[in-house]
């Protein structure tokens, strides 16, 4: 299963309403076979711009983050769902990426030039990459290029 994390932004409402649109949210999610990780109250603000949705319009509103897992192929179903529903202003379902990892190299870094390996390692391939000058002692007396 996929990781995912959906933003949520509900309009105002009871603090006893917002409990019940979460609960029908996660329901929904653990319903498609997800497992919810993480939920996060961001808090009541007002939102940037105003936005009708609904037949309503909307300048205030509670703003949530829920990671969880689910197969690809229910965030549609997801999307559809949540997008029925009257309470939800906006919502935005992103796929989580694990960060990369990767090994500091900083001891290397901070080595002079001459003795780093990656320095070394283009040195060698100028090396490999050298082609010998012309060689004066080929038996000529003259030298062929010569215009």
């Amino acid at each position: 299963m996929t990781h995912y994390e959906l933003l949520l932004v509900c309009r105002q409402m009871a603090r006893s309403e917002l409990i019940s649109v979460l609960k029908r949210t996660a329901k929904s999610i653990l319903n498609n076979g997800g497992i919810i990780r993480n939920l996060e109250n961001l808090g009541s603000r007002g939102l940037p711009y105003k936005i009708s949705e609904h037949g309503l319009v909307h300048r205030e509103g509670n703003y949530f983050s829920i990671n969880f897992n689910v197969a690809p192929q229910k965030v549609a179903d997801l999307r559809e769902e949540f997008g029925r529903d009257i309470d939800i202003i906006r919502r935005s379902i992103y796929r989580v990426v694990e960060p990369e990892k990767y090994e500091c190299t900083l001891p290397e870094e901070m080595l002079p030039p001459a003795y780093r390996k990656d320095v070394l390692d283009m040195i060698e391939i100028a090396k490999r990459n050298h082609k010998p000058k012309y060689n004066y002692n080929s038996g000529l007396d003259y030298y062929p290029f010569q215009k």
